[in-house]
């Protein structure tokens, strides 16, 4: 909870007030009352017990600590001479309450005070004279004048008595609900309900129309606290001796009420010390024995207050969720400090445990100036400069009260918080490097976060980075779109003498031979080299497809800012994306304003040309992508998906007129540049020369751009034969990444063409050290790469017309199977699948299907007249029921019959375009729901990432919320983790690089961790890291899945009680009530009453 408290001279502002006293009612004793005492124990814990214990070292006192079996491992007691153990057998907080424990160890000890602290035994009457009993110095008043203070009735009483004004209140404890209302009615609202006899605020309730309201004491009554030098008269009538508070409420016209007296140390005592240079402990223990005030020159016309002081109580609690205590271990601790900062703590440290038993007190930073302004600025400087990691604390919030200008420049009283709610705005912390370690950490101890396809280590070996020339890259094809727009752009490519290329090697070239694991950090490396030897590429397609969902699921980083740092790398060539039509970048159907509003978001982002197709060449949802593309001001390339032969006089369903009709309606559509997208790489020299002829002949102005892969070994060949048919651009990947099922060789494009009418312009020896680097930095995505298991290309491929990511994709799954030397089997089952569905375009989604059916006929054993015959009674694969229903659109010649209809029998069908009868995506309660479950650090392309995969970002925000900016590491050390004593460096931005050294993984612990150590910096760091294998061995307490609403978790530690609505959780003075987050039915408990928890630990299962 938050403690905050202000000292300073003038008394106008003061809302609540709290006067600090050192009082004696005899003001000169006798020297016979004098009693040195030699030895002090402390009956607390924490930083008061070290408090005590240090002042009494400077006064050559020796000291004693008291400990519960809970605090064995605390710093006060190493902080004390000597120390012992009570309290054994009893509750953590009992152990400090049982007065016979501490009295038998004082006893036994030669103690000759004891020294209470605040809270525990400080204000018991019976404590104190348990001390006098023993012959023990209680450092504080009588145990008769604690007894009358402790008595918040008779105290008001003595107020009176004395004259000083107090609060309206009653003149007894209320014994029913109708003296209350009496009151009420008498005085009206708001009023307090405040405990009789104490409580530390716990309990204290503001009621305000007949209607109860929690206000905790600890953020409103402990708010505020100023520390003007009062002495109230009636203290002189209970004889009141040694430290106490006074508090009083201020209002607005400056007139102080007296509310109570504490008898006993204050928390914010060291305002006091900082105003008035008086160290307020030296005096209690000099009072005790026995000395007067004038004896230790405190006189009250000699007390000069200085300047202002603040005290923070920095705690480990939780502000965005009530100040919720958190519990756990320290893993990272550093202070702030400096000219007029202090510090009082007990366990802020790194490695510490915080545990739920106690109060949750950091430490105390106390700040000091010449005025508050001063002093607040000290502070917040201070509050800046603490990284407390492993544990939540309050620091944001007090950070946004040192920037509250009401709290800076005007007047503020006990509502200053509920009047300021925009001070639980809280700035979340990036606690970046701590994030890494765990993550490195988590690598060392369970192996990569990445599913890999293949035990291959990657190589240890990173890329050379080629030499880049100094300034600006050289003007390239983008600048051309930027001045002329789409149009221009187009004219400009057809204008062109010689033969464009598009590079694939950041996209479709990795997704082909890596499975699409190429991360951002290798493509950022290499993208100045790129940008300033390659300005005159058509364009570099590095985006969309599935690389956009493989980001975040499998590389945990954002698509959207790999395309935003390329564009920055790259400005001056342009880039393209694949845009899967009505399907934008996903699997499935999105409604119409979603595919639009992603196109935008993506020009927004630096895309420039958007190849728009559909795995059916289904029109309406090509029109579809190809407006929203067009709409958001991209360059439209609307892409025919290729299959079977169009030489082939034998193979007449995609026939050369067929593809010639659509090209047709592309055009009629508006498309800037025609594409022949090949994506199994069937196209034959020969037919690449038909096909691009006739659509050269019938659409002579309009630029054609062909893909394709080169499974079979013969690509070069075909788009050699594309470009002297007369297409303007062929798609190449840079040697090290093409061939096989990736796209044909850069290098040898460009050397054949070198000398002739198709001279593409590009310097070969640039090519060769482009290669050299992708050459190497292959070796490290080893565990991914399809050489593994796929030796070579095939010409099979014209047969069983695979796409070649799927080709590698299923190569690799077949193996993991155990159904490698089965793989010839799975490519005839893919032929004999495409023929069941009737012959289809393949390519992302439908290759899928066609692959699901294929592996469901290996699987099962089936054969293609099995599974016509047997179509009514099989359980067929989702994705094939819904591609029959309707769900990918309408393949060109209908569904098959009547095997469509043997497998739906009785379901629904989607007629025309499946998307066209979704309602619009509501994006602003889209972004509202991320915002409230993710902060307000959400950003457009955030909400764009949960429109597409909802269930991936939500994922994908789970693990950098846990290991944060994982992008920031090499390769080798996301994928594999440093090895022990490896040193290495991480940039986290410009001018932010962190030194790390991996150490040592520590054993395993009874928790299922490992220590993981580290030098982050120089400074030794280590995290716990759960050892996932281990951990299924041993038994925990489940915890609550926050994607399942019915799954209620323990909000914070502590221990169940009995209560409604579901359960009651305690921690020292926190209690909240669970409330059901849904109506249902409870399906299970996993809790009984006393049950120790943990933050997020399951406590129930409600059924809706």
């Amino acid at each position: 909870m938050m403690r905050f408290a202000v000292g300073r001279g003038g008394l106008s502002l003061l809302a609540v007030r709290r006067a600090c006293l050192l009082y004696r009612s005899t003001h000169s004793a006798p020297q016979s009352d004098y009693r040195p005492i030699k030895k002090v124990m402390v009956a607390n814990r924490g930083e008061i017990a070290i408090r005590v214990f240090r002042a009494c070292t400077e006064l050559g006192i020796r000291t004693v600590a008291v400990y519960s079996e809970q605090d064995t491992g605390q710093m006060h007691r190493q902080k004390a001479d000597e120390a012992y153990l009570i309290g054994k057998g009893q509750t953590p907080v009992a152990a400090y309450l049982h007065i016979p424990d501490i009295i038998q160890v004082a006893k036994d000890n030669n103690v000759d005070a004891i020294h209470p602290g605040y809270g525990f035994l400080s204000e018991r009457a019976d404590f104190a004279q348990a001390c006098a009993d023993a012959g023990v110095m209680f450092i504080g008043p009588s145990p008769e004048t604690v007894r009358k203070m402790g008595d918040k009735v008779e105290a008001r009483s003595l107020a009176i008595k004395a004259g000083v004004p107090v609060v309206p209140g009653t003149d007894s404890p209320i014994a029913c609900l109708q003296e209350a209302q009496v009151f009420a009615q008498t005085y009206g609202f708001p009023i307090i309900f405040k405990a009789a006899y104490g409580g530390g605020g716990r309990g204290m309730r503001v009621v305000r129309e007949y209607e109860v309201s929690l206000s905790s004491a600890a953020v409103h009554d402990h708010f505020l606290r100023y520390k003007p030098a009062l002495s109230p008269c009636f203290l002189l009538q209970v004889g009141y001796e040694n430290a106490g508070t006074v508090e009083f409420l201020v209002d607005k016209h400056g007139k102080h009420y007296f509310i109570e007296v504490n008898s006993r140390l204050q928390v914010e005592h060291t305002v006091t010390e900082e105003i008035t240079d008086v160290d307020l402990v030296h005096a209690q223990l000099r009072v005790c024995e026995g000395r007067s005030l004038p004896e230790l020159g405190l006189k009250q016309d000699k007390i000069r207050v200085n300047g202002c002081a603040i005290q923070c109580r920095v705690t480990t609690e939780d502000p965005a969720r009530g100040f919720q205590p958190d519990t756990g271990r320290i893993e990272v601790f550093r202070s702030g400090e400096g000219m007029g900062i202090r510090l009082d703590s007990a366990s802020a440290y790194q490695g510490a445990v915080i545990s739920p038993h106690y109060d949750s007190l950091l430490v105390k930073v106390i700040a000091s100036g010449k005025d508050l302004q001063t002093a607040a600025s000290k502070m917040s400087r201070a509050l800046a400069e603490f990284r407390v990691r492993g544990v939540k604390t309050n620091i944001p919030f007090l950070q946004n009260v040192f920037s509250n200008h009401q709290f800076l420049h005007s007047t503020v009283d006990t509502q200053f918080i509920d009047e300021n709610q925009e001070l639980f705005n809280l700035k979340p912390t990036q606690n970046r490097a701590q994030k890494l370690l765990h993550y490195l950490g988590h690598v060392m101890v369970n192996g990569p976060t990445t599913p890999l396809p293949v035990k291959a280590k990657p190589s240890s070996i990173d890329p050379v980075i080629p030499r880049v020339t100094m300034g600006d890259p050289p003007v390239g094809f983008r600048d051309v779109l930027l001045r002329d727009g789409p149009e221009g752009f187009a004219k400009a490519v057809r204008a062109h003498k010689g033969l464009l290329l598009m590079d694939t090697t950041f996209r479709d070239a990795h997704q082909s031979l890596l499975a699409t694991r190429v991360r951002t950090h290798d493509l950022k490396l290499i993208s100045p080299f790129v940008s300033h030897n390659f300005s005159n590429l058509f364009s570099l397609e590095n985006w969309g497809g599935a690389t956009f969902d493989v980001a975040m699921r499998f590389l945990s980083e954002c698509p959207w800012k790999r395309l935003q740092e390329l564009r920055a790398l790259i400005p001056n060539v342009p880039f393209q994306m694949l845009l899967r039509g009505a399907n934008a970048v996903g699997y499935t159907n999105y409604p119409d304003n979603a595919v639009f509003k992603f196109c935008e978001v993506a020009k927004e982002n630096g895309m420039d040309i958007f190849r728009v197709f559909d795995s059916l060449n289904y029109l309406p949802n090509m029109l579809l992508g190809m407006e929203a593309a067009g709409s958001a001001g991209g360059v439209v390339e609307a892409a025919i998906s290729y299959t079977g032969d169009v030489s082939d006089p034998m193979r007449q369903k995609y026939s050369l007129d067929y593809y010639v009709k659509l090209a047709d309606e592309l055009v009629k559509a508006g498309t800037h540049i025609l594409c022949i997208k090949d994506m199994a790489g069937l196209l034959k020299p020969e037919s690449s020369k038909l096909l691009v002829r006739a659509l050269r002949d019938r659409f002579p102005d309009v630029p054609i751009h062909v893909h394709s892969h080169d499974t079979a070994g013969a690509g070069v060949a075909a788009m050699l034969a594309c470009a002297e048919a007369g297409a303007d651009v062929v798609d190449v990947a840079v040697d090290s990444m093409a061939g096989m099922t990736s796209q044909p060789s850069m290098g040898a494009i460009v050397a054949c063409a070198k000398g002739t009418e198709l001279d593409t312009g590009i310097a070969l020896e640039k090519v060769f050290d482009y290669s050299e680097y992708w050459e190497v930095a292959r070796g490290l995505y080893a565990p991914f790469d399809c050489t593994a298991t796929m030796k070579s290309g095939n010409a099979d491929v014209y047969e069983n017309e695979i796409p070649g990511g799927q080709y590698t994709n299923l190569h690799f799954q077949a193996h993991s199977m155990g159904l490698g030397h089965k793989f010839k089997e799975v490519k005839k089952a893919y032929t004999e699948a495409n023929k069941l569905l009737g012959d289809l375009i393949k390519v992302t989604p439908s290759s899928k299907i066609v692959g699901d059916l294929a592996q469901f006929m290996v699987q099962n054993n089936l054969t293609r007249a099995e599974v016509e015959e047997r179509a009514d009674e099989l359980s067929f694969p989702l994705s094939v029921v819904e591609f029959l229903q309707g769900h990918v659109g309408i393949p060109h010649g209908g569904f098959p019959e009547p095997f469509r209809s043997k497998v739906l029998k009785s379901l629904p069908r989607i007629e025309g375009r499946p998307g066209a009868s979704l309602p619009p995506l509501d994006f602003k309660s889209l972004e509202e729901g991320l915002r409230a479950a993710h902060g307000d650090e959400i950003t457009p392309e955030d909400v764009m990432s949960a429109a597409m995969y909802p269930k991936v970002f939500q994922e994908f925000k789970d693990f950098t919320s846990n290991f944060g900016p994982v992008d920031c590491l090499s390769t080798r050390l996301f994928l594999d983790g440093p090895k022990i004593a490896e040193e290495f460096e991480v940039e986290l931005e410009r001018g932010k690089i962190l030194h790390i050294k991996a150490l040592a993984l520590g054993d395993l612990n009874k928790a299922g961790q490992r220590e993981v150590f580290f030098e982050l910096n120089g400074q030794l760091r280590s995290v716990l890291v759960k050892d996932t294998v281990a951990m299924k061995e041993m038994k925990f307490h489940p915890k609550a899945q926050k994607s399942i609403k019915g799954q209620v978790g323990a909000p914070m530690p502590g221990k169940v009680e009995k209560g409604q609505p579901l359960c009651v959780l305690s921690a020292m003075k926190m209690e909240t009530v669970v409330n059901s987050p849904l109506a249902g039915t409870i399906k299970a408990v996993h809790v009984t009453a006393d049950s120790s928890l943990e933050g997020d630990d399951l406590i129930l299962e409600i059924e809706e």
